[in-house]
């Protein structure tokens, strides 16, 4: 469940919801669907404390409001998202580093003097930026409504890292994906390091962010990250509202729910998931 203090109010109509960095609206053929729509499109998307706030609320109602099946999660223009816009200041940037949405400080390792140092001018921009990537990503993992992300273009840094906890993703074959960190001095955030080897495998994980190189989304390194593959951007949006209504017609939130959280909550054994397994089966059946 998502970290919120109070259920959020429920909107008449997600079409006239009033955002500055994103906007939402029904699926004309089945108002069930809710796309998001990143809404940066002279800064390609970029990622901003705005945009992180207001993805953050969305998905909050997008949990609580029963009306909600499934959202399409996509960008405006031509890119998907350039990464977080460093030029802008974030003020999720005054949360201390080590601690977490919930207020738990987590012990970090420290950092000699030297690295600190080395990396100095770089950090004081990026530093700024950590935790609000994570919380999106969070928002849509606690999400429990499915997400279908359809990349409109490219995505590199936070603009992938985000969508790793989506159900599904469908992209162009030529969009540019990256996970850069490695030219810019930095680590893996937004909980990327969780998902994505779970994704794609730790050696295809590892060769993404060893190289920090932008690669087309059907290249062999990227095998398991999309479910789909486009020719053109233009066929993105009509095959992801296609599965979503699929998936509205023919699924259960509740299954496809718990069937995600029973994959990345895994006991770790054969053994304790087929208790874990059977425990949930018998407990869905009992309740009918």
């Amino acid at each position: 469940m998502p970290f919120f203090r109070s259920a959020p109010s429920l909107p008449k109509s997600y079409n006239d919801l009033e955002w500055k960095e994103i906007k939402t609206a029904q699926w004309v053929e089945d108002p069930c669907v809710i796309i998001l729509t990143l809404w940066r499109p002279k800064k390609y998307n970029a990622f901003t404390n705005s945009m992180m706030l207001e993805i953050e609320q969305a998905y909050s109602i997008f949990d609580t409001d029963d009306r909600v099946k499934c959202v399409v999660l996509t960008g405006s223009g031509k890119i998907f998202c350039a990464g977080a816009d460093l030029d802008i200041d974030f003020v999720g940037g005054q949360e201390r580093i080590n601690e977490h949405r919930d207020g738990c400080v987590l012990p970090l390792p420290s950092l000699s003097t030297f690295y600190l140092s080395l990396l100095a001018q770089t950090l004081a921009r990026i530093v700024a930026t950590i935790g609000t990537g994570g919380r999106v990503t969070l928002a849509i993992h606690h999400c429990r409504k499915p997400t279908i992300v359809a990349f409109n273009g490219s995505a590199v840094g936070v603009g992938i890292t985000m969508t790793l906890p989506a159900n599904i993703r469908i992209a162009p074959r030529t969009a540019k994906i990256g996970f850069v960190f490695a030219r810019r001095g930095l680590v893996m955030e937004a909980c990327s390091s969780y998902f994505l080897p779970r994704l794609i495998g730790h050696s295809r994980a590892l060769a993404a962010v060893t190289t920090g190189s932008t690669y087309p989304a059907d290249d062999p390194i990227w095998f398991g990250l999309f479910t789909h593959l486009v020719d053109s951007a233009e066929d993105v949006m009509p095959k992801a509202l296609e599965v979503a209504g699929e998936v509205v017609r023919n699924t259960s939130v509740v299954s496809t729910y718990l069937m995600k959280e029973m994959m990345f909550r895994d006991t770790g054994s054969a053994e304790g998931q087929h208790l874990l397994d059977s425990r949930i089966l018998y407990e869905m059946f009992s309740s009918t």
